[in-house]
């Protein structure tokens, strides 16, 4: 099939999905299933196990694929960043930073020993499996987390800051796994995989992100408040930010991931009334402008910009999860998957992930209901693709290459099918029962 018609093709069942889901979204949304369920099937279909149309081999078109995988990844973290405040007392950030470091080192570490000692794997190998599986996805978990800025619910606020931050936390393990391999410089002793892939590119990610993302959205609003410019293209400040964050933590060798992240959540704070005072806005606004170009710059302009940035953002990065999906339904058709993904995928859900979580939440207020979800709402998806591209294009050995490829896919095609039947349900559930302990006298 040509290029051309394949590209096509591509168009039309894309568009005719993304209708469909407009007309039939609210109806979806009461059945058992996620939207990434549908797409996941509709890739099949498509794909040369079903009618043919759509062709993709993951292990030939890896530039093109990381870079889409990257991309989604990028929005949805932005995303996820402006969902959540930031408050230096917060004790709730305590949920998420455990859950990115302290939860994933335990994941990372038991992957890695059943890697060794069951799949006989080297140790770089499976300390990369460990590091590509580990992350939760931000992409795909839309449905349990945060709904609004002021939502204070410990389980969404946790899964979805874990989501944020593992994302970036789960890089240096990756460049562990690609030294152990020979395919990256770890120095001396591990020096420069602590003092640069550790210290500095996580560290320099965050401070680097959490300036831009303040100075940028302070410069928007003085502009609008004082002086009445900058007004419209608020799309604009999510792409923008997005890009120049993620280029300039790239060229400074820090996490880009983690720098995207804290540039929306520093944006997030500039609407937050604990936030240093913005610049007054001036009397008698110009009546030229028209009533939403009043309002955005005028005394609710922090609530605008959030308001029509985050709408932004969400239908971005609705419109990348349709492709990104589509894509893996595709690739199940030309994946070769082993056996041991029969037992690997339990073990991931059913004993790495709530241990690891029970650890990680340990000395943290959540309990009961709240600490089942979490252990349950362990998403892989889209990241956990991205490292693996990542890995496969700096040369891993064609067979790991295979291997990492069999297992990824099907532990993330098993995450949409599993979490997507059993997030409304829960979900309801878990509301239901909150509504009903707030009602109590």
């Amino acid at each position: 099939m040509s290029e051309p018609t394949t590209f096509t093709l591509a168009c039309i069942v894309a568009g005719a999905l993304l209708i469909a889901m407009t007309l039939g979204g609210s109806f979806i949304a009461r059945l058992p299933l996620s939207a990434a369920m549908l797409y996941l099937g509709v890739g099949v279909a498509i794909s040369p196990v079903g009618l043919g149309l759509l062709k993709l081999d993951a292990l030939k078109n890896t530039v093109l694929l990381e870079r889409l995988t990257e991309v989604a990844v990028l929005i949805s973290l932005f995303t996820a960043g402006m969902k959540l405040e930031f408050r230096v007392r917060d004790g709730r950030w305590r949920i998420p930073v455990q859950l990115a470091t302290v939860s994933m080192v335990v994941t990372v570490g038991a992957i890695t020993a059943l890697g060794v000692y069951v799949m006989k794997l080297p140790v770089g190998a499976a300390l990369l499996l460990g590091a590509i599986l580990a992350p939760t996805d931000p992409v795909l978990a839309s449905d349990v987390q945060v709904a609004n800025p002021g939502d204070r619910d410990r389980l969404r606020f946790g899964l979805t800051g874990e989501g944020g931050l593992n994302d970036g936390t789960a890089f240096p393990f990756v460049m562990l796994g690609l030294g152990l391999l020979g395919l990256h410089e770890l120095g001396d002793g591990g020096w420069r995989w602590w003092a640069v892939d550790v210290l500095w590119s996580v560290a320099g990610g965050l401070a680097l992100g959490w300036l831009l993302g303040t100075l940028v959205g302070r410069a928007i609003l003085y502009l609008r408040m004082r002086h009445r410019e900058a007004l419209g293209s608020d799309e604009f400040i999510a792409l923008g930010l997005i890009g120049l964050t993620y280029g300039l933590a790239l060229l400074c060798h820090t996490y880009g991931f983690l720098a995207v992240f804290a540039a929306g959540l520093a944006l997030r704070r500039i609407d937050e009334p604990t936030a240093r005072p913005l610049p007054q806005p001036l009397p008698n606004p110009d009546e030229t402008l028209s009533p939403a170009e009043q309002e955005a710059s005028g005394a609710q302009a922090p609530a605008h910009m959030m308001r029509a940035v985050q709408r932004f953002n969400s239908q971005l990065e609705s419109f990348v999860e349709v492709a990104i999906v589509l894509a893996v339904g595709v690739l199940v058709a030309t994946t070769r998957f082993r056996t041991e993904v029969l037992w690997f995928i339990p073990a991931l859900f059913l004993v790495i992930r709530p241990v690891a979580v029970v650890v990680g939440l340990l000395g943290t207020p959540v309990k009961g209901s709240q600490r089942r979800l979490m252990a349950w709402f362990g998403i892989r998806g889209i990241g956990s693709l991205y490292y693996l591209l990542y890995a496969i294009n700096h040369d891993i050995q064609p067979a790991l290459a295979q291997r990492l490829l069999s297992i990824t896919l099907a532990v993330v095609v098993a995450s949409v099918i599993a979490h997507g039947i059993s997030v409304t349900p829960l979900m309801k559930r878990y509301e239901a029962r909150k509504s009903g302990r707030q009602r109590r006298p």
